[in-house]
């Protein structure tokens, strides 16, 4: 492929509020890893850290918050947000709710890093802190809290994106129309395309991001095969059994993906297969992605795509689209490395296979201008 000059797409505009800069995000091509990897697919990356928030997120939390002034749930100057969130939902909602004028109140686990809660303080919101390893269903969760702080504070209301209907319709209205017109409108001439999306892939939380996007693909294409990605200690893959842990440790480090229930916004009957990944998967991808197409992705961003190429490199997914040319396969990455910065798993990572060869080279030139000064002051 040829060298281009970068141009813009479109017309630097105006817009009336940083909401209006919500969706819209670009769909890049992965070439570099799909030439790594050897896949003769187009490799796309629908990249969700260029929302305002950084992350998908902020697509529900305009969404739900939208809605429920609409329908009288949330009342300016009266009512209070609270949500039960692994942080980006809570970044969304503070976002949105520091541009309308709602207090919000976040609970979230212990596990979730600084850089979530100080952005979230930043915005205005209150933030509570809650056990990892509380199950769901316990008083002392971060759901749990959340359900307390609506019943104690007056005019509390939990917009719920576990269950919230507006969740999935985000995606169903947004992601997925937006990576529908990229894929049809848009051809490259340097490749061959099928026309249209041939398979999605993107890892599961409270399920709103895959169950939404795949119900607009499957209006689209009724072949597009959807894939969910689960960590490994979670329960959300399908079927159960590729849940068991045959004695391994339950509990991972990835934030933002998995569950130990189900939330109601996952929708089984639009995910046509399930992948299981390790966290050191999750950060091998991401430092993958980092240094080959140089996106700054998260961890959940690193397990999607380790998620995608151990699917793409299964007998199955390898003969429908790894190795044939023209498939059009898209990932989600739902947020990028602002949130992780101080996360002992980026930090390692930045040392992974040792010295690179500048470096060394950089440390031979140095030693021997050492030596020459050491002689010449002798």
């Amino acid at each position: 492929m040829s060298e281009r000059i970068h141009t813009m797409l479109s017309t630097p505009t105006i817009l009336d509020n940083v909401l209006d800069s919500v969706g819209n995000t670009p769909l890049i091509r992965l070439d570099r890893i799909a030439s790594q990897e050897n896949l003769k697919c187009n490799l796309f990356a629908k990249v969700e850290f260029f929302n305002p928030g950084g992350s998908v997120k902020d697509r529900i939390a305009t969404r739900m918050v939208q809605k429920a002034e609409e329908d009288g749930t949330l009342v300016r100057g009266k009512s209070i947000v609270i949500e039960p969130t692994s942080g980006n939902t809570g970044i969304g909602l503070a976002l949105v709710c520091a541009m309308k004028g709602y207090p919000v109140i976040i609970t979230l686990p212990e596990k979730m890093s600084l850089e979530k809660e100080v952005t979230l303080r930043a915005l205005g919101a209150e933030i509570v802190r809650t056990p990892t390893s509380a199950p769901s269903e316990s008083e002392f969760s971060n759901i749990g809290v959340a359900k307390k702080l609506q019943r104690l504070i007056p005019h509390g209301v939990i917009l719920n994106q576990y269950e919230n209907i507006n969740n999935p319709e985000a995606h169903e209205f947004g992601t997925g129309p937006e990576i529908i017109e990229a894929i049809t409108r848009h051809p490259t001439s340097e490749r061959p395309s099928s026309g249209k999306v041939d398979c999605f892939l993107a890892g599961a939380g409270t399920g709103g991001t895959l169950s939404g996007t795949s119900r607009a693909l499957k209006k689209h294409n009724k072949d597009v095969v959807v894939v969910g990605v689960d960590p490994k200690g979670s329960i959300l893959a399908q079927p159960s059994s590729l849940n068991d842990l045959d004695g391994e440790d339950s509990s991972y480090a990835v934030e933002g993906i998995g569950y130990d229930f189900v939330p109601q916004a996952l929708a089984y009957s639009v995910i046509d297969a399930w992948v299981k990944t390790t966290d050191e998967e999750a950060w091998v991808a991401a430092r993958q992605v980092m240094r080959s197409e140089g996106l700054l992705v998260g961890g959940s961003s690193g397990s999607a795509l380790a998620g995608t190429l151990q699917y793409l490199k299964s007998q199955e997914g390898r003969k429908n689209f790894g190795d044939v040319e023209g498939k059009n396969v898209v990932v989600l990455f739902p947020d990028g490395i602002r949130n992780y910065i101080s996360k002992p798993w980026f930090i390692h990572s930045l040392d992974a296979g040792g010295p690179s060869t500048l470096a060394t080279q950089i440390s031979q030139v140095l030693n021997a201008s050492d030596t020459t000064d050491d002689s010449a002051r002798a």
